[in-house]
């Protein structure tokens, strides 16, 4: 079957227009007249924004995480077995914001920091395991002992307006200290859990300001 004329209409009328630019072009190219300047193709390199800086979280670290503490708080720290509890200061009003823990020759440092007004009270007790108050959930650190850190004067963050860590946050594990858990705030006092290799390891507890924060030292055995 013969194909239809108008079919190959469009292809011819496209085909005189390319060779009339192309007559175009070339009696341009003989032209004494100045030439219009060439232009890049490339568009200008643009830099890509860069994001802020994200804003540091409330943590638990482990290894030289209490580094920035050591020299002032072996200053002020009292000898191992000074165990003596203490009362908040009135009026206080504190969030737990951090909670790390360092490895030294002879001891484990578990640094709970703290903002808002006041100075915390504290008390320690030794247990066979971790049990949080209110829920009497259970909490494995995976050692032979407990030692509870109770921390008193503190409120909730929307009565201290500071940003709580996060209830749950565990350190990893030191030498005599297998790691150390922050439960959470409740009725003005928190624990801090840690468990122990040897459940009676001597430990001392102590406060430091500027930044406000609670030390508790575990003694590594020496035998």
């Amino acid at each position: 079957m013969t194909r239809p004329r108008a079919a190959r209409r469009p292809l011819l009328a496209g085909t005189a227009v390319a060779a009339l630019a192309l007559v175009a072009a070339c009696g341009g190219a003989g032209d004494d007249g100045p030439s219009a300047p060439a232009t890049s193709a490339a568009s200008p390199a643009t830099s890509a924004p860069v994001p802020p800086s994200p804003t540091p979280s409330p943590s638990a670290s482990a290894g030289d995480g209490t580094a920035a503490d050591d020299a002032e708080a072996d200053a002020a720290a009292p000898a191992f077995g000074s165990t003596g509890d203490a009362d908040p200061s009135a009026g206080a009003s504190l969030t737990v914001t951090g909670l790390r823990l360092g490895t030294h020759p002879g001891y484990d440092r578990v640094v709970v920091d703290l903002g808002g007004t006041g100075t915390p009270g504290w008390t320690v007790q030794r247990t066979p395991t971790a049990v949080e108050d209110p829920t009497g959930d259970t909490v494995d650190l995976g050692g032979a002992g407990v030692l509870t850190l109770y921390l008193t004067g503190l409120g909730y963050p929307f009565e201290t307006g500071v940003e709580e860590l996060t209830p749950g946050t565990r350190t990893p594990a030191g030498t005599v200290v297998t790691g150390a858990e922050f439960s959470g705030t409740f009725e003005g006092q928190t624990q801090v859990f840690l468990g122990l290799t040897d459940p009676e390891a001597p430990y001392r507890v102590f406060v430091l300001q500027d930044p406000l924060r609670v030390v508790v030292d575990v003694q590594r055995s020496t035998a």
